[in-house]
């Protein structure tokens, strides 16, 4: 059998032989990492063994460079990969400390084991109350909470969490709320942010989830950022990088003069509505703007030169100036989520 994929996705590598940056598809097995130039490749331009390598994160190697972290194998190879932002650093971490420890100890992956280490009841189904959780009247409030100069936006407390168990009867005191709460966060259901609950669920207590105010989580589709809260009223930033970051991560898109494909770092930004995209192998300063206010976006079932595809996932942005910017995600799901958020910042950016 081969082995399971455990994550995939986007990253910068840093090239062994002339440590040049680019963007490579990173996939996350059992028993090792594979990377390929393109998604679309059969065979991987490189792999790393994850039995007996060690994982380092953050790594500040490059003083410049953001959201890394390093894979030291047994022959002291070091392999170094940088995320779009520090969320997305963290999750690809997780899973890759997890696969080596699975290793270690001669266990298969597994993220649902759940039921079995703290005796979840078989009758719970958790994508049942996740989708009630994320429900925009009756669900769990997403807010914008300040900690340490940092602030978190589209997140929630973990007593908020446990409120919302308790008052919606889904359990019948806080402990119990507690076992659910905890099987959300290993099932990946909810995603920890701030020091405080990212050590709970590093540590070894039963219940890794915090019934605490201070405890920060949030839905991994939620657009969740954090962002450090300047107090330097001297910074004045430009009016289309004023607004909150609602989504970020990496997409292909299609250049207009050669029509090549290369990836980009993309950040959404609302009110003003803005589509700011970024060589994700660095640079502070964008590539180039989407302004959102008017436009049009849609899936596309084709690509641009007319060629059918229905595994593309591709989508289009038309400006109100009547440009057009064709992007492709990695899945369905991801296209789906890139357009509802884009429509919902057009909506109600300026």
């Amino acid at each position: 059998m081969e082995p399971k994929r455990i994550r995939e996705g986007y990253l910068v590598k840093r090239g062994s032989m002339f440590n040049s940056w680019k963007p490579m598809w990173v996939v996350v097995l059992e028993d090792g990492i594979e990377f390929y130039k393109k998604k679309s490749d059969n065979s991987p331009k490189g792999m790393i063994p994850l039995k007996g390598s060690t994982l380092t994160s953050p790594c500040q190697d490059f003083g410049k460079r953001m959201f890394v972290f390093k894979i030291t194998t047994t022959k002291q190879q070091d392999h170094f990969f940088q995320a779009a932002f520090l969320e997305e650093r963290d999750a690809w971490v997780r899973d890759i400390k997890k696969a080596i420890k699975c290793i270690e100890g001669g266990q298969k992956f597994a993220r649902k084991s759940t039921r079995r280490s703290i005796r979840l009841p078989e009758t719970t189904d958790l994508g049942a109350l996740y989708l009630s959780m994320k429900d925009t009247e009756k669900g769990v409030k997403e807010l914008n909470l300040e900690k340490d100069k940092k602030i978190f936006n589209h997140c929630f407390t973990g007593n908020c969490v446990i409120d919302w168990l308790v008052s919606n009867k889904s359990v019948r005191n806080r402990q119990e709320g507690l076992v659910i709460a905890s099987s959300l966060l290993n099932e990946g259901y909810l995603q920890p942010a701030g020091d405080l609950s990212k050590n709970a669920v590093d540590g070894t207590a039963e219940n890794p989830f915090l019934d605490n105010p201070d405890a920060f989580y949030y839905f991994p589709d939620s657009g969740f950022f954090c962002e450090e809260n300047s107090s330097d009223d001297d910074v004045v930033l430009k009016e289309e990088f004023r607004g909150v970051v609602i989504k970020q991560g990496c997409l292909l898109k299609q250049g207009h003069r050669r029509k090549n494909w290369k990836v980009r770092k993309f950040i959404l930004r609302e009110d003003p509505a803005y589509l700011h995209y970024y060589d994700p192998a660095g640079g502070e300063d964008p590539l180039g703007t989407i302004r959102l206010r008017g436009c049009v976006v849609t899936s596309v079932e084709s690509n641009p030169d007319g060629k059918k595809s229905e595994e593309e996932n591709l989508f289009e942005i038309i400006t109100a100036d009547e440009v057009h910017y064709f992007l492709q995600a990695a899945t369905p799901k991801e296209r789906t989520e890139w357009i509802k958020a884009i429509q919902a910042a057009f909506r109600t950016g300026k």
